[in-house]
């Protein structure tokens, strides 16, 4: 189960801090590839895919959040409309589903969500929605 804290960048390695520079510097466009932002902030690029989607900086500006987990549920009627109540009672919104066809009874659905007011941290949506026996598995997939 993954976990997720908030801590002081002073106890963290110096190379977490560079690679949100580098994703900064491919985001706004300063530089035109991966090799280039790591050169300017002087990790290799092997930190940098390592750690890209590990670290994030939160966005003191905006009071929006947002994000996507990816699961796996048994195809059973209902399954998504339980897993749509459980979303709801933690007070996230729901902003995207996107679900592909069942394979070997399994389907995997993306949902993106807006995590304003959640009630709770992800971590606990996360374990609410393991709970259910239709639910095989839960993936954070991004966080902002």
């Amino acid at each position: 189960m993954e976990k997720y804290y908030i801590v002081d960048s002073s106890i963290l390695p110096e190379s977490f801090e560079k690679v949100i520079e580098a994703r900064n510097l491919l985001e706004t466009k300063k530089v035109h590839n991966v090799s280039e932002a790591v050169k300017v902030v002087g990790i290799s690029r092997g930190t940098y895919y390592k750690y890209k989607d590990l670290v994030f900086k939160p966005d003191e500006e905006r009071n929006e959040r947002k994000a996507v987990i990816s699961m796996m549920l048994k195809h059973q009627q209902g399954t998504l409309s339980k897993v749509l109540v459980d979303i709801s009672e933690l007070n996230a919104s729901i902003l995207t589903i996107n679900q592909n066809i069942p394979i070997h009874n399994i389907a995997t659905v993306v949902i993106s969500l807006d995590i304003s007011h959640l009630n709770g941290t992800m971590d606990d949506l996360i374990d609410k929605l393991q709970l259910s026996d239709a639910v095989e598995n839960v993936q954070l997939v991004a966080i902002e």
